[in-house]
């Protein structure tokens, strides 16, 4: 006689080839953010999962907010599933918006082709991977047909990648769905339980344009802004020092990620924009980092004298982000232990429970008292998987043996 984790697996595997073109009809559809015109793909995910008889509620982020974030649309979906009264209500989130595929491809980023045992294109591992891996374990669940309590709802949502405020967060501050657990998406060979915080900003140094042929008529703000760059490189040798007790995250770091500025290759740039990300470790008090990144930009700028003589600079600062840290809460014992107990039988080895570097949008759960872990389909590390690099893949093999964990934990969180 079969057990009910075996009757779980078997309707995975005989439904396996579905829940790969779902995945390919996923990535299909572009989600490139920026720009952020995300209501297409939530339609056509509706679609599909109307199809299998879910039945997808819309929620369309108003436009105004949705421009305030810097996107251009977006619809989250909500799929729920109730099951006998009492019990917990689950949330498995994934989003589907993206960063832009960039350059270096040799698979079609938006192709979902396989090739020896792998699916290629943008968020196949992150994290389109997951919206085909919870849709399935629900459904290998509700086929199983065993008397269970409470509810899961799946979360699609579509701006993880500039912080998730109106994506979980709209949802959440909206009323609109309470869970009392969530699984958010991940990698399969491990259960995340904290993770980095991430302050941006953005940083504008002003001087004075002037011809090129008369530099010493104007002040040149590229010039002023390398001064203010090397301050702020400077943390990182700091920051080495600055260590984490939470498994799995090191240290502080900062990186510039965008620098514009200038009109022409003659002409003395008036204004530089730098934009900068500084990771934060869970023990950090963001407030203070970014009172501190602050300092050591004023200090910089107020040090900057310009070569030639000419004007003081000027000098902006805008937060663009603040994420806070994910923090472990001490009511996702049940997930923890749930996830680690299915994947090392599905995956043959201890699944650890540990921080990650990365900054999510599972910390807007967490802030509101939900208990959660990032957990779900690819490899151990976002480097094997090309994530946000060219030829982003998915070994078919960790989407199924994750959509089995998923399904097989969801029982256990339910069972009557």
């Amino acid at each position: 006689m079969t057990t009910p984790y075996e009757r779980l697996d078997d309707w995975i595997d005989r439904h396996f080839d579905e829940e790969v073109h779902f995945l390919q009809e996923l990535v299909r559809v572009p989600t490139d953010t920026p720009p952020g015109n995300n209501a297409p793909h939530a339609e056509r995910t509706a679609e599909l999962l109307t199809a299998m008889g879910l039945a997808p509620e819309r929620h369309a982020v108003p436009d105004a907010e949705v421009k305030a974030a810097g996107l251009e649309s977006i619809t989250n979906l909500i799929v729920r599933r109730r099951f006998g009264e009492g019990g917990p209500t689950i949330a498995l989130n994934a989003h589907g918006d993206v960063v832009p595929p960039g350059e270096g491809w040799t698979h079609d980023p938006y192709g979902g082709e396989i090739v020896d045992g792998r699916i290629y294109g943008r968020a196949t591992a992150v994290s389109k991977s997951d919206i085909a891996s919870f849709t399935y374990a629900l459904r290998a669940l509700e086929a199983l047909g065993a008397p269970l309590k409470g509810a899961v709802e799946l979360h699609v949502t579509y701006d993880e990648e500039y912080g998730g405020e109106v994506g979980p967060g709209w949802l959440l501050d909206k009323g609109l769905t309470r869970p009392d657990l969530m699984i958010a998406a991940g990698f399969s060979y491990q259960v995340v339980v904290a993770h980095n915080g991430c302050l941006q900003m953005e940083v504008t140094v002003h001087g004075d344009m002037a011809h090129a042929a008369i530099p010493d008529s104007g002040t040149d703000a590229l010039q002023a802004a390398t001064h203010i760059l090397n301050a702020l490189y400077a943390l990182n040798a700091d920051y080495l020092k600055v260590r984490s007790d939470v498994d799995g995250i090191s240290h502080p770091y900062l990186n510039v990620g965008l620098i514009q500025g200038g009109t022409n290759t003659n002409v003395i740039p008036g204004k530089v924009v730098l934009k900068l990300d500084r990771r934060m470790i869970p023990d950090e008090d963001p407030y203070d980092v970014e009172a501190a990144i602050r300092k050591t930009i004023e200090d910089a700028a107020a040090s900057y004298r310009p070569p030639r003589g000419g004007s003081d600079i000027r000098v902006e600062i805008r937060r663009l982000l603040l994420a806070r840290a994910m923090k472990p809460l001490a009511g996702n014992a049940p997930l923890v232990q749930a996830i680690q107990k299915h994947g090392q039988e599905l995956f043959g080895e201890p699944i650890p429970a540990l921080g990650t570097p990365l900054y999510t949008d599972v910390r807007l759960y967490v802030e509101r008292g939900i208990p959660g872990v990032i957990y779900g389909a690819g490899p151990r590390t976002v480097r094997e998987s090309n994530a946000k690099r060219a030829d982003e893949h998915l070994e078919l093999t960790d989407l199924r043996r994750a959509t089995k964990v998923i399904a097989r934990t969801l029982l256990d969180l339910l069972s009557v």
